[in-house]
């Protein structure tokens, strides 16, 4: 009877244990499927998230008046070519340039690691004699003033007549002496190209560091301010366009110097933030604006060089540029600014954000890379000519100022559009070939995931 007994014992200890391995084989069985379930669909969207930030950019660009589609369009059909044309000429490729300056915040300690950090000056039988020659000076009395606005409204037009020779004029947007040629020399753009130069690390971080925290913050989402958030996304798009230049002409491999584009790098630093590629958007329609509300100052301009052939090309190309019906019919203000600066504050505001910009045009002597610094001087100077256009200067709107434009400002302005221009239709036709590649990337974990659950699924099955 005691035997008896104690086999039923160990029998019901056998069955309680086979039972309660069940419990935990279903258990785990049950945990898996859950886990599978919240995999796949935490996958799924994953993929949409890549997919939506890689579909082409639809609707009105914000804060501007002319939408995604119509700024794709008119820029591979119009504006591309004509300003890919125009910065090749004489007049267009020869900037003046402070190059040395001392970093006015912190000691210069930039390396670059590549030659081709450094500029190709133009000896100085090469730019053109009459940039030589000393710019014409304009006593204030000697402008005309323009016919009385009422003091509501904004004056969104320029005088007809307002070109009346190169001068030499302070950029109040900006901080570099245009008068003081001593240190200034000439570079032909084009065997200085905007590229990769190896200027990497700590150096480089603390330039955009120093613009971003300290002169240019990212507005709050409740942010009401719209002149501040103005500032912010023009910086923001000439970063994005600035990043997408150096992945679009990358060294790829430096013992063969062999140069291409950087896809991956250009999604890294991009095209993987849709608010990135938006202010690139609101940053070349605004430089567009710029440009076409200054166009009877820019068709009368006299772009001489000394090379009949070549200054007809360029005249011919800007009026061709500011005068276009394609344009002047799908966007004929790209944006508004007659919105901008209202209420009392209005002057300060300006100022202070004013003082801001010239900042940020300071901290281009504290780049630490000769070529990054050309480009950053050039591309700032070209956004404060863009803000003075439409903004007139120091803290108030002027209706008895004429506009008045140094070459120089020409030069940055025009080259700024072309770089923007450019980093548009990389964009447009980089995109596509992102979401092939996004869709791709986004199924293989989902088949790895699924055949490791399964081999683990027939583990713990395998004795059931």
């Amino acid at each position: 009877m005691v035997e008896e007994t104690e086999v039923n014992e160990l029998k019901k200890t056998e069955n309680e244990k086979r039972r309660s391995g069940w419990k935990l084989g279903r258990s785990a069985i049950g945990a898996i499927v859950v886990l599978m379930i919240a995999f796949e669909f935490s996958l799924t969207v994953c993929f949409l998230t890549l997919m939506q930030d890689s579909r082409k950019y639809t609707g009105i660009v914000e804060d501007c008046c002319c939408d995604y589609e119509t700024v794709d369009t008119i820029n591979g059909a119009v504006l591309h070519p004509l300003l890919q044309g125009l910065v090749t000429t004489p007049f267009f490729r020869y900037f003046k340039v402070k190059l040395w300056c001392d970093c006015p915040f912190w000691p210069d300690d930039g390396m670059c690691k590549l030659r081709d950090c450094s500029v190709c000056e133009c000896p100085e039988n090469e730019f053109p004699e009459s940039f030589r020659r000393p710019p014409l000076g304009l006593a204030a009395d000697d402008l005309k003033c323009q016919e009385g606005k009422p003091e509501a409204a904004v004056d969104r037009t320029l005088d007809s007549k307002v070109f009346r020779g190169w001068i030499e004029v302070d950029n109040p947007w900006t901080v570099d002496d245009e008068t003081d040629n001593g240190e200034m020399t000439y570079v032909n753009l084009l065997l200085n190209p905007e590229r990769y130069t190896g200027y990497t690390g700590p150096s480089a971080r603390r330039i955009w560091d120093a613009i971003y925290s300290e002169n240019c913050p990212k507005y709050a989402s409740g942010e009401i301010c719209q002149e501040k958030k103005v500032l912010y996304k023009l910086i923001s798009g000439l970063h994005s366009s600035i990043s997408i230049h150096i992945a679009a002409d990358y060294l790829l491999d430096e013992t063969k110097n062999q140069w291409g584009t950087n896809p991956d790098l250009m999604y890294d630093r991009v095209l993987q933030y849709p608010e990135r590629v938006r202010n690139l958007y609101f940053t070349f329609l605004f430089v567009l604006r710029a440009v076409t509300k200054a166009k009877d100052y820019l068709e009368q301009a006299e772009y001489d060089t000394g090379n009949p052939e070549e200054d007809l090309k360029a005249q011919s190309l800007i009026r061709q540029l500011l005068y276009n019906p394609k344009l002047q019919a799908a966007c004929p203000v790209p944006f508004d600014e007659a919105k901008l600066w209202k209420g009392q504050s209005g002057p300060e505001l300006k100022q202070q954000i004013q003082k801001q910009f010239r900042n940020i045009s300071a901290l281009m002597d504290c780049v630490g890379c000769e070529k990054c610094r050309l480009w950053g001087k050039l591309q700032v100077l070209g956004l404060g000519t863009a803000l003075k256009i439409l903004f007139s200067v120091d803290g108030e709107y002027r209706h008895d100022q004429h506009l008045q434009l140094q070459r120089n400002e020409v030069i940055a302005l025009v080259n700024l559009l072309n770089r923007l221009s450019e980093s548009i239709k990389l964009v447009q036709e980089m995109s596509p070939t992102f979401e092939k590649t996004m869709k791709g990337l986004s199924l293989q974990p989902a088949a790895k995931f699924i055949s490791s659950w399964n081999r683990l699924l027939k583990t713990v099955l395998g004795d059931r």
